[in-house]
């Protein structure tokens, strides 16, 4: 591999990271599996006390 190729190669790789660091975030924040549990219950409570009324 050439020095010319080799110095583009290199740049091209910053780039690219630099671009995947500022683009936002595709996939969503992780939640944890007890996260989700809790979460899934809290709507569940409160559709309870509202059909009880």
């Amino acid at each position: 591999m050439n020095r010319r190729k080799k110095g583009n190669q290199i740049l091209k790789a910053r780039a690219k990271k630099a671009n995947a660091k500022l683009s936002s975030n595709s996939k969503p924040k992780y939640i944890s599996k007890a996260d989700r549990e809790t979460s899934a219950i809290e709507p569940t409570e409160v559709k309870n006390i509202v059909s009880a009324e």
